[in-house]
């Protein structure tokens, strides 16, 4: 199907879509003034193509459509060329969310691909990024096992109820990132906020879910034996990514905050009145947000867009030219396929 020559010239717009896990909290609302509904708000999809919860636009030509369904009619136009595998499968490769942990999640991991299709998961892996937001004094996060802990010492851990004393605590603040690839044990635990970028999957296999109940009463679902198989225990990555220099001047700096075979993802700082212009030319599509401060996105067919805080917008691949204008000093995200 042709491409209307308007649908894919300004920046998709999307209503969020919440999640109520028990671990969750209302940081969102006070943080970023969220309307949340009353209870625990976990997470906020940002941009998702995922059957359960897919995106829908809330303006323009699209209004009321649902990103799988975007990816479906449009294919490359939508997501580049960078993007055709996705595209001739019908998904959207990413998913961005935002997490309040206001309560510790579980102790976890995810499949890479490989292991996803062994399993019969019907989804891809999970390589993820997470961005610090938000942190209390003195939190921290789960990025692996420590030293010297291989198979037998994690299932030996778990049968003895000692899981915690075999895990490798980070402390984090914000500005904060952290690569978690695919068989990385991890956790977030309490007092933090982040923004992750992963593959979309929602595949997880639980190792250790700190002794609670579920909403049901009962103790929720572990997968200690799946988790053993997919657990990459040769891996032994730093936890905390050292950005790299991208380009700077004009009052914008550009840093690398996480990459992977799936994504990249920026931090562009720009001080207030700077203006940092590119364009989408086939290649990628790109998703961008702020986390501090205003700025808006302009294109040439299509009225500015205001970006709220950490809402996040899809540019499409095709939509030429484009420019983020500082109203103050901010820090925007920005996420492509590589």
């Amino acid at each position: 199907m042709p491409v209307s020559p308007g649908a894919l010239a300004a920046p998709l717009t999307f209503a969020p879509r919440l999640k109520h896990y028990l671990w969750g909290g209302r940081r969102l609302e006070e943080l970023f003034e969220r309307r949340l509904p009353e209870g625990v708000t976990a997470e906020s999809w940002e941009v998702s193509g995922h059957p359960d919860e897919p995106s829908v636009v809330v303006d323009g030509p699209l209004k009321g459509r649902e990103l799988p369904g975007l990816v479906a009619e449009y294919g490359i136009a939508l997501l580049g060329h960078r993007g055709a595998r996705a595209a001739e499968r019908g998904t959207f490769p990413l998913l961005v969310k935002l997490l309040d942990a206001s309560h510790a999640l579980s102790v976890q991991v995810h499949p890479d691909d490989d292991r996803a299709a062994a399993h019969r998961t019907g989804e891809s892996g999970k390589d993820e990024m997470w961005y610090i937001l938000h942190a209390e004094p003195g939190a921290s996060i789960i990025h692996g096992l420590r030293a010297g802990i291989g198979r037998p010492g994690l299932r030996r851990a778990v049968s003895e109820g000692r899981v915690q004393d075999v895990l490798n605590r980070v402390a984090v603040r914000p500005g904060d990132s952290i690569m978690v690839p695919a068989g990385t044990v991890h956790g977030i635990l309490s007092g933090v906020v982040l923004l992750e970028v992963q593959q979309t999957s929602d595949t997880t296999y639980r190792i250790h879910d700190w002794d609670r109940l579920g909403p049901d009463g009962r103790p929720r679902e572990l997968h200690v034996g799946r988790a053993l198989e997919v657990i990459d225990f040769e891996h032994r990555g730093a936890a905390l990514v050292e950005p790299r220099p991208v380009a700077a001047g004009g009052g914008i700096r550009r840093e690398v905050v996480a990459e992977c075979r799936h994504f990249v993802v920026e931090r562009i700082r720009a001080e207030a009145g700077a203006t940092f212009a590119a364009t989408l030319d086939g290649a990628t599509c790109e998703i961008w947000g702020t986390v501090a401060g205003e700025a808006s996105l302009c294109a040439p067919r299509a009225p500015a867009l205001e970006l709220e805080p950490a809402r996040f917008v899809l540019l499409p691949a095709t939509m030429g030219s484009f420019t983020l204008r500082a109203h103050t000093d901010t820090v925007a995200i920005r996420i492509f396929l590589p």
